[in-house]
This record gives structure tokens, sequence and C-alpha cells, in this order.
């Protein structure tokens, strides 16, 4: 249900940008730099750099943009959510929200298809966006889609839209691409300790398999989660990437409400190869083929057409 966008009075301001300090000194990953973004909003509130801020969405522009200035982190970020935020002291209305979110968007599966490469072979196209939902709440979207592409004789995994998502949501996509040997794909570090993130051993219907051509769309609103699925298969050299660097940011977050329609997402851990000690975070995922956004499916199909197995961007596993 869509809410009434209020104006904010003065203190009502102050303690949106009070709230949001508090959670990011509590919650960074990285404690001093966490103290130091609080550090500039409580600064800016002395000052009054935000009494003319007086709707939620000009509020969120201005402490997105100072905190970023402090710490250029693209998943720290006070968002403005026209339809209310659900309350993440309340497991259920977020359980709910994010069922429904995933209801309305197929899971994050916009479309699959084929086309012909030109030489009579069929190409499945894979179109995953807006986010990658968690799999506990469409994991049968996914299954479906990769069953429909499992036939094919090449698979292109459209990412250019594809904002983020839940980690979880890899590893089975993975699973398809990768065989039934469990691959390590990514650790996620915090203050809690590494959670590993594995391909899956078993996953429903029929895989895609290890040895068909595979290449990634890819453009600069690709992001998170989508950047994750784009540079585990480069690194391990499953598949080609074709189009324009991605946003960059390989920081997962957790968000906390400061405000019925204000959001505060801080970063809370990071991504980190178990192959190269590396992710993506800001400096995105570089394409192995550069093109226009607008052509990079048309690049990608004659590409893979047009090259040898060996041709193929080389298995970055081995890289030390």
């Amino acid at each position: 249900m869509t809410i009434t966008t209020l104006r904010l009075g003065p203190r009502d301001i102050d303690a949106v940008v009070a709230a949001t300090a508090d959670a990011v000194a509590a919650g960074f990953f990285l404690p001093e730099r966490g103290r130091a973004v609080a550090a500039r909003l409580r600064e800016g509130i002395r000052c009054g750099d935000y009494s003319a801020r007086d709707t939620p969405q000009r509020l969120a522009d201005q402490v997105t943009a100072d905190m970023q200035a402090v710490q250029p982190d693209l998943h720290l970020r006070l968002v403005f959510h026209h339809d209310g935020v659900a309350d993440h002291d309340d497991p259920a209305a977020q359980e709910r929200a994010w069922r429904d979110h995933a209801r309305r968007t197929a899971g994050g599966v916009r479309s699959v298809r084929r086309v012909e490469d030109g030489d009579g072979r069929d190409v499945a196209v894979l179109d995953l966006a807006p986010v990658l939902c968690h799999p506990a709440h469409t994991g049968d979207a996914l299954a479906a889609a990769m069953t429909l592409v499992a036939h094919a004789s090449t698979l292109v995994i459209d990412l250019r839209d594809c904002r983020g998502g839940a980690p979880e949501a890899v590893p089975l996509i993975c699973g398809y691409l990768l065989g039934a040997e469990p691959v390590h794909l990514i650790d996620i570090e915090s203050a809690r300790g590494v959670q590993q993130f594995w391909s899956l051993p078993w996953v429903p219907g029929p895989r895609f398999g290890t040895d068909k051509p595979v290449a990634v769309l890819v453009s600069p609103r690709t992001f998170s989660g989508g950047e994750e699925l784009a540079f585990d298969l480069q690194q391990l050299g499953r598949a080609v990437i074709v189009g324009q660097p991605t946003r960059g940011g390989a920081h997962p977050r957790e968000g906390v409400r400061v405000h019925p329609q204000l959001e505060v997402t801080v970063p809370c851990a990071r991504a980190v190869s178990p192959r190269t000690g590396t992710n993506w975070e800001g400096t995105g995922v570089t394409p192995d083929v550069a093109s226009p956004e607008d052509r990079a499916l048309e690049t990608a199909i004659t590409y893979l057409r047009s090259s040898r197995v060996e041709d193929r961007p080389a298995d970055r596993a081995a890289t030390p």
C-alpha cells in the first residue's frame, strides 16, 4: 500500500540523521570508517546542513552524498521507499515483503527465450532482473528457467539490468553450469566470521552442463549480487563477460529503518575470492569482450560462434 509522503520538521530531520549515524557507527564492517561517517553526519546536524531537506527523498539524497564523500561505498545509502519500509525488527514483516517482491518479479527471472546464432544453432537467452531473489522465496522460478535453457547449444545470461540480490541465488545458478562437484565460489567476511559459498551439488532438473559455451552480459547498471554472478563465472573461466564495466559494489549490506519511508543500508561484510583474494568493490567487473551495451547480445553471439574453445578466456581458477 502506498503511503503519503509527509514533510519533515526540524526535529524529524535531526532524528532521522542521528539514527542513520548510529546505525552506520554500529554496523559498518570497518569500524573506524563507520565512526568517521557517523561523525560527518552528526557535524551536519550541528551545522544545520539538513534543515532545508524537508522531504524524505531530498534528505535521503543529501545524507547519501555526505556519507559517500567520507566512505565511497555504493552500498552505503539512505534510501527513500515511496511505498514504505518494512519493519526490520519484525521478521514476519520482512519475510512478507521479500516474498511479495519475489512474486511480483518472478524471483528475478525477467524472460527466457531462444534465438539462432547464424549457423543454425540455438542460443538460450536468460534475462535476470531486477534482483536475484533468495531461493527460499523463489528457487522454483530459477530452477524452471534453468530447466528451459538446459538443452540449448549456447547460453547467454543477461545481467545488464540486474541490480543485486541474495548471494544464495548464485550457488543455485552456478550449480547448473559447473557440474555436480561443488566449486568454491566466494567468501563473505564479517565480524561474525567467514561464510563460504559453493555451487550446489544437486539441482532440480537437468543441468546446462560444463562444456557448452556461456556468455554473460553486463552494463554500468549491473550491481552487487548481479556482479557476483558475473565475477564468479569469469574467475572460473566458465563464461565470457561481454558489455561495459559494472558499478562496483562487493560489500553485502544490512538495512535499518530510520523513518517509515527511509532505510539506511550499511555495508556489514565484504566478498573475497578464494582464488585471488580480490573482489569487484570500486572497480566493477571488467568485460572480457567490450561492447556497447545495446549491442552486447549480438556481440556475445558473434564471439561465441566465431571462437574456438581454446580461444576463449583462460581459466582464472589458476590465477595466483
